[in-house]
């Protein structure tokens, strides 16, 4: 995953009249496509003339027109998506018909101009590729090894106490792994070997 990725920290709208025809973008940060789906059924107008969208989870993406020509709305909303540089991202275009036919090439500007406004406007925050690592410790180690661990950016997921000590699974940021593993090695002497879950 790029470094340059963001998603949205927050939900957002930004609304424009064009030739009459009223266009509301309305964003989210999603992380599957069922959340994606879901905040399209959800924020979709029911009294509009159209409830265009799009969305892209990494390598996953989908776009509809919802009747416009093919290519004018759906696809213009996912570049819009694609050339700001975000990932895990629903937006929907919901447009009121004013009158007046835009053609497609106005239909591509307006869709996905409304929606590269709304995502240009929005607070992003950048994407970090985490690991999750997996490790056995004494009971004793365990206070120890999470607060150093934590000052590296890693978060206990998961914590099994049996009879002779812990195991413990943490998600870290991809860049700090080898630190971890390295002062996990120095804590313990040499005891603790950390594995890679993912």
């Amino acid at each position: 995953m790029s470094d340059s990725l963001h998603t949205l920290v927050a939900a957002c709208r930004h609304a424009e009249d064009i030739k009459k025809s009223r266009f509301l973008a309305q964003s989210a940060p999603v992380a599957t496509p069922e959340q994606a789906l879901a905040f399209v059924r959800e924020v979709s107008a029911a009294d509009a003339t159209h409830n265009c969208w799009a969305y892209r989870i990494g390598q996953e993406y989908r776009f509809n027109d919802d009747g416009e020509p093919g290519g004018t709305a759906g696809r213009p909303i996912l570049q819009a998506i694609e050339s700001q540089g975000f990932d895990r991202v629903a937006v929907v275009v919901t447009r009121w018909y004013g009158g007046i036919k835009l053609g497609a090439g106005g239909l591509a500007r307006a869709y996905g101009g409304t929606a590269a406004e709304c995502l240009r406007t929005a607070e992003r925050v950048a994407i970090v590729a985490t690991v999750r690592l997996g490790l056995s410790c004494d009971f004793a180690e365990l206070a120890l090894l999470k607060a150093r661990l934590r000052e590296l950016g890693a978060e206990p997921t998961q914590e099994q106490f049996g009879a002779h000590g812990v195991t413990l699974e943490l998600e870290l940021p991809a860049q700090r792994v080898a630190e971890a593993e390295q002062r996990i090695a120095d804590l313990s002497r040499g005891r603790i070997t950390a594995r890679r879950m993912d």
